[in-house]
């Protein structure tokens, strides 16, 4: 098996995911919170979603964490270090 290639574009792909999974998550909580499921959905069955769509996010939180923030002060440097030239 060749190792990946595009490892940039497979992390990109995989925040996408991961974004989508919490948005799917927020989605059923927001239906939860406002009692709109039960015009879609039987307390069992929406339950289930739930549950599904809460394991997802934290599934995909797991394989894709959030990017680290850099400090300000890390950030300034790695600023200043792009922005130089050659003498």
């Amino acid at each position: 098996m060749s190792p990946w290639l595009s490892t940039p574009l497979v992390d990109q792909a995989a925040q996408k995911w991961r974004a989508f999974a919490e948005r799917r998550r927020a989605h059923f909580v927001e239906l939860y919170r406002s009692g709109r499921w039960k015009q879609y959905y039987s307390e069992e069955r929406f339950l289930a979603c739930l549950r599904e769509a809460m394991r997802e996010s934290e599934r995909w939180a797991t394989l894709a964490p959030s990017p680290k923030r850099q400090s300000p002060s890390e950030e300034a440097f790695s600023n200043a270090a792009d922005q130089r030239t050659a003498a």
